[in-house]
Parts: C-alpha cells; structure tokens; sequence
C-alpha cells in the first residue's frame, strides 16, 4: 500500500466475508439429508457441501466487487482444485463451455458492428424516429432489445445492440463518463433482453428445453403460438414495467436533448452510404440469425451447437479484415472471465449434487401448500438459481421435482411450466445470471452492487407480476 493511502475497510470485510462463509460450511458438520414426495433421499456429500460453501464466497466477492469479477471467476476454479470439490479438469474446461464461447462470439460481433459505423447508422435511424425526449429514447432501446429478443437468442440481441446503445449514449454525455440515463440505458437492456426472451421459443435454448422434458413427464406437447399466447403477457407487462421503472427510480438528468433530432440529421448525411463492409456484416449476421431461428424447424440444423453458428462471424470478420488484431485485444475479458466462472459454478452445484439438495429442501416446504403459495416457491426457488446458474440447467434441477410435487396438489402441470420459463428467463439480480447482464456491465455505466440493488427491486416486482399473470391471465386461458 503507498504511504498516506487509506485502507479499504470495506473491501476487506467482504473478502473476509466471503472466506468465512466458505470456510465455515465446508468444514461444517454432515448436513441432513433431502427427501422428495416420492421418499427418494438426496444426501449432500463433501464436495456438494463444497459447492455451496463456493457458491456463498461468489457471491459475496461478485456482488461487493472486491477484486474484479474475472479474477473472482479464476479464484472459483482454483478454490474447486485446491478443496478436491472437482478436479482441475473438469473445473477449468467448464471455462471453454460452448456457452462462453457464444458470448465471445456476440461480442465480436457487436466490435463488428462498431468498427463498420454500423451502430451509429442504426443508432440515428431510431433516434431519429423517437425523437428528444430521453424517456422515449429509454422506451425505443428496451423495446428493441425485447422484440430481438423474439427472434434471435437473447444474448445475441443485446450483443447486436449494445454497441448501438453506446452510440446513444455517447450522443447524451458527450463522452464516455457515468450517468443515470446510462445506468437505465444498460441495465434496462439487460433486463428488456430476459423479459423479450421468454415469449418464444427462439429467444433461448432454456425453453425448447423445458418443453422437451415438460413433454417427457406429462405426455403433453407445447405448441409454438401456444407458448407465446400464455407468455407474450407477461413478457411485456414487465417490458414496460422496467421502462416506468426507470423512468422513476434512475431518471435521466435531461428530460431531453435539444437539437438532437437536427444533429442526428446533419451526422447521417456525414455518414453516407453504406459501405461494402456494413453490408457484409448486416449479411453475415443476418445469415446466422437465420440458421439458429431455422434450428427449430429443421432437423439438419439441430444437432449444430449455437456458439459453432455465431463464431462463423469471427471467422468471416476476421478473414475479409473487417476486424484485426487490434480488436481482438480489445475484447473485454474481464467479462468473457466473469461468464466462464459462472459456468464452472453452475456445473460444480450441478454435478456434485447441491443443487438438486438444496432444490428438494426447498420444495418439500410447500408440498401441503395452497397451489398459488406452491407456485411461488417454485418461482423463487427458480429465481435463485437461475442467477447462479445455467438457467437450462436450473429448470433441468428444479422442474422434474417440481411436477411431481403439484400433482399432489392438483396443481395444472401448464402453470409449472410457464412459471419455471418466467423466471428462469429474468435473472434480474446478479451479473452472471444471463449473458446480456454481463454484457451490460461492458458499458462501465454502473457497478454490481447497482444491478444488485435494482434487481432485488425488480424481482419482487416479477414475483408479483407472476401472481397476477398466473390468477387472471393463465387460468382463464387454460
């Protein structure tokens, strides 16, 4: 530390923090054991006792932001090796997980987009058309980010705008430095992406995932226009919540941008045509949307994983020369780091059992409940994990108990599963819970704790949406 420096109280209470708690549950004694409905015991082991202590100093370091969240990553995988949670092979090839290297793909993509001037071409085009006003520009970014979001993975939507919304920005502060609107901008593009993401079947793998399985243990099938009937509600009732949201709680300091509409104008003259690169890219890009929309329809192109679809664009970027060198060290690591520690987490809970632990204790408590209370506590047990981990992975945990509970109850299978796809697509809490939440914190317009802070705030929000959408939307549909 350089002399006259104070110390950071705060940072190192958060590190000691979090090795306490993780100390103080893997040295803990045996915990008991969980028992489903059905009487099968789920007893937790040593390294699932592991996973959870690990889980905790995460979370503790992520959201206090002590060390940077890509180093916090590394420090997961470490911690796996060091503590015989799992071994330095499984720990650190979860690194290199399809999952992560699609998120690398989306952001060069997005550098792409950037460097070619494409953002800003289709930044002014809806400036142009939203006009001055800053609650207007914040609407038109949410509602682009959730309606690509019905069409294309919803990483890939905040990847194609994010650099747009950059370009916004940068319109507003004149520069790159913090800003409420900056905050509202990108954060509610993360969270615009996971609301528009829930109503179809494109807008992530966790939904033709839950159906498949919502179909292997009910005998049921759900249509395409069946599944957007019942979620196409609640998608956009939280669509605009977060815009009103916001508008209120992070409003912007101007309420608009005067001359911005002539400005804009002047700056798209200045541009002129499109160039031989925007078009390849716009080609390039539009070429592999298409193949991964085309995934669900056509049995050649499903046994293709998605990440190998979307680095076709690195690929081509970087074979014409649109993008060199140059970009590429340029990649934010810090946050491709961040998603590859949130994959090995979510792998290690996942393997060693804690998961499915901490799922069946969960549940077990509602299982004399009244239906609605039930379906709450699935939706919270959900929320929770969506966050930590893979949410294909947190509906694979939570979704077979889950059923086999509510027809105790009586409950209508359909419920569960639109309530599992409401909330395992709207991880509002922590970075790692989706992709476009880590791509967001790219903007360097606000902090984990900031995301933290109003997300807890937005999740209660969706817990109370779903209670309306589940008594006065779903059962009258069903």
């Amino acid at each position: 530390m350089v002399e006259g420096e104070k110390v950071n109280w705060r940072r190192i209470f958060f590190i000691l923090l979090g090795i306490v708690l993780f100390l103080a549950v893997y040295f803990s004694p045996p915990l008991p054991d969980a028992i489903d409905p059905s009487g099968n015991r789920f007893t937790l082991s040593k390294e699932g006792k592991g996973a959870i202590a690990l889980f905790l100093l995460a979370g503790v370091w992520w959201v206090a932001e002590v060390i940077p969240i890509g180093v916090t990553s590394i420090a997961i995988g470490v911690l796996q090796v060091l503590f015989f949670i799992r071994p330095a092979k499984e720990a650190f090839r979860d690194f290199m997980d399809p999952a992560v290297m699609f998120i690398f793909g989306s952001v060069v993509m997005g550098a792409a987009f950037t460097k070619t001037g494409l953002t800003r071409r289709i930044a002014y085009k809806m400036l142009e058309f939203v006009g001055e006003r800053t609650s207007l520009i914040l609407l038109g970014c949410i509602v682009i980010t959730a309606g690509l979001s019905h069409i294309m993975a919803h990483t890939a939507a905040a990847a194609t705008v994010f650099p747009i919304l950059l370009a916004v920005h940068a319109l507003y502060a004149d520069g790159d430095r913090g800003t409420q609107f900056g905050k509202a901008v990108f954060i509610g593009m993360a969270y615009s992406a996971g609301a528009g993401s829930v109503v179809t079947f494109l807008g992530a793998a966790r939904t033709p995932a839950a159906v498949s399985m919502f179909r292997e243990f009910t005998g049921r099938d759900i249509g395409f226009f069946e599944l957007t009937k019942f979620m196409l509600p609640i998608g956009w009732l939280m669509v605009l919540i977060i815009w009103l949201y916001f508008i209120l709680f992070l409003k912007p300091e101007k309420d608009r941008i005067p001359g911005l509409r002539e400005r804009i104008r002047v700056m798209s003259r200045e541009m002129g045509p499109m160039t031989y690169q925007e078009k390849l890219v716009l080609l390039t890009v539009f070429g592999v949307i298409t193949m991964m929309a085309l995934q669900s329809v056509l049995p050649q192109l499903k046994p293709i994983d998605r990440s190998a679809i979307i680095l076709i664009c690195t690929l081509v970027f970087f074979l014409t020369g649109i993008l060199t060198l140059k970009e590429l060290e340029e990649i934010p690591w810090n946050i491709i780091l961040l998603f590859s520690g949130a994959m090995s987490l979510g792998f290690c809970l996942w393997k060693t059992g804690a998961a499915q632990w901490m799922a069946v204790h969960w549940l077990s408590l509602f299982k004399d409940a009244h239906w609605l209370v039930f379906l709450l506590g699935v939706a919270f047990l959900i929320l929770v994990l969506t966050n930590f981990i893979m949410n294909v992975a947190a509906i694979a945990i939570s979704l077979p108990i889950t059923l086999v509970i509510a027809s105790y109850l009586g409950v209508k299978p359909e419920l569960v599963l639109y309530t599992a796809l409401a909330t395992s697509g709207m991880p509002f809490i922590l970075l790692i819970g989706a992709a476009p939440n880590a791509i967001a914190y790219g903007s360097n317009q606000f902090t984990p704790a900031d995301f933290f802070k109003h997300g807890i705030v937005m999740s209660v929000v969706l817990l109370i949406v779903l209670t309306f959408t589940t008594v006065f939307v779903w059962s009258m549909l069903l």
